[in-house]
């Protein structure tokens, strides 16, 4: 981690040592007057010039103008290429800092808890981002250079993205609580609903309230977000406003939620929107982060049958599997995980050790004290690296090391059943939808008290 103070010393002493190099360099007949002539006026001292300098430090690093105004032009030409209209400089820039002190504090947390990105792992989610795009990587790379985005700096920007979803995962996501009465209650509620629902491409001005605030601090958000909601009734961009003001993570892109059927929005956010139409606001609405601002930019329906074909299929072939992990992070390379794998999987192949026997001395997954047990898979429970290699395999034959963006594993196959689960399917199907009907909430959540427990000291006067 960086000191905070280094860069700008750095460039300052570069500075000086340039204008020295200079002065140095002047001819030497600069230095002599012929006779008879007036000497010239004394060449004023060259100044030093600041090239770069701190504009906020967060925890042990820091965020400097270069860093801030790259950022900012970045998302200037993207808003402008989306057809946004940008908010005032200053407004912008400060909901960019702000953004990035919020991702700053989240890689150096997934940093300190050994989450690397390497590139290899890179390698691949960019070639599925082109792939996506129906894109080869050449004609990916130039598209994205005659948009104003170098490559480069698009790849760290994934690599970023990545190692915060990564850490966002481990910090909210694998410790949502679903409870069986909650699945109980959903069920019972989808009985009555109608088979024809509701699905929302929603977009939010969030205006966060900080931890612990004071009743002073409450009040001031709430005069913020009736300002910004008054603003927006006298036909203000939403888009604007959202980089402007929010302190939500989809604040630069509009604030958009992309589309989501009724029952995985949080149940504050369906009961806000239900009798409006499309392109309607919302009034302002408090839940425990913050403040929001609704807006439905889109609105159709689906059948609910279409949501649960799935759950209704008579017959799914289901996997138990049991797997041995080896997460590549700050102090075990790739390589290394491969090579230890691969050395398991020999004693394997020599019967000098047992599946269940390696996996609770080596594996660096929760399922390591089952002996890697991983229980009844279902198709789709698991990511597509992992299920492909799972269903190469017959019961009781182990993998060779294969690689998902978890880490390397062995894999054993240990049965396999075919049987009518649409019971089973129906409650999965259910806790996933009521997973991310919490999970908006709960992001924020975290991410409000990661904030707010951060050193954050600000610079941005400091030009």
């Amino acid at each position: 981690m960086r000191q905070a103070h280094s860069p700008v010393q750095c460039l300052k002493i570069a500075a000086v040592l340039i204008s020295l190099a200079a002065a140095c360099l002047q001819p030497a007949s600069a230095q002599f007057t012929p006779a008879g002539q007036a000497a010239p006026a004394a060449p004023r001292k060259s100044e030093p010039q600041v090239i770069d300098s701190i504009v906020a430090v967060v925890n042990s690093d820091v965020i400097t103008r270069l860093d801030l105004n790259s950022r900012v032009a970045l998302v200037e030409t993207r808003m402008k290429q989306q057809g946004s209209q940008l908010p005032q400089r200053a407004l912008l820039e400060k909901q960019i800092l702000e953004r990035m002190i919020v991702d700053r504090a989240q890689l150096q947390l997934a940093a300190d808890s050994g989450i690397k990105i390497d590139d290899v792992m890179l390698d691949r989610a960019m070639a599925r981002l082109a792939e996506q795009n129906k894109l080869s990587m050449q004609d990916f790379r130039n598209q994205l250079e005659r948009e104003g985005t170098p490559f480069s700096r698009f790849r760290e920007e994934i690599r970023e993205e990545i190692a915060m979803q990564r850490i966002r995962e481990r910090e909210v996501d694998n410790k949502l609580q679903i409870t069986e009465s909650e699945v109980d209650n959903y069920l019972d509620a989808e009985k009555n609903a109608p088979q024809i629902q509701p699905e929302y491409n929603l977009a939010q001005i969030l205006i966060r309230i900080p931890e612990n605030a004071t009743a002073e601090q409450i009040a001031a958000r709430r005069a913020r977000a009736d300002d910004v909601a008054r603003q927006l009734r006298s036909g203000a961009d939403f888009a604007k406003l959202a980089a402007s003001y929010s302190d939500s993570i989809e604040a630069l892109k509009g604030g958009e939620l992309g589309w989501r059927t009724a029952d995985r929005l949080p149940q504050l956010f369906v009961d806000a929107v239900a009798r409006l139409n499309e392109g309607e606001l919302s009034a302002v609405i408090k839940s425990a982060s913050g403040f929001h601002i609704l807006k439905v930019a889109g609105k159709r329906t689906r059948s609910a049958d279409s949501s649960t074909a799935s759950a209704a299929a008579p017959a799914v072939q289901q996997t138990r599997a049991r797997h041995i992990l080896i997460k590549v992070n700050t102090i075990v390379t790739a390589a290394e995980a491969l090579r230890k794998l691969t050395d398991l999987k020999q004693r394997l192949d020599n019967k000098a050790a047992t599946f269940e026997e390696l996996a609770k001395l080596y594996s660096n997954d929760l399922s390591a004290s089952k002996g890697g047990d991983l229980g009844w898979i279902y198709p789709g429970d698991t990511v597509p690296e992992f299920e492909r290699a799972m269903n190469l395999l017959k019961p009781g034959e182990v993998s060779a090391p294969i690689e998902t963006p978890f880490g390397y594993h062995l894999i054993e196959v240990i049965e396999r059943k075919s049987q009518d689960v649409s019971q089973e399917r129906k409650r999965l199907s259910a806790r996933q939808a009521l997973r991310e009907r919490k999970l908006e909430e709960a992001t924020q959540d975290w991410i409000r008290q990661l904030r707010d427990r951060a050193y954050v000291e600000y610079r941005l006067e400091d030009k």
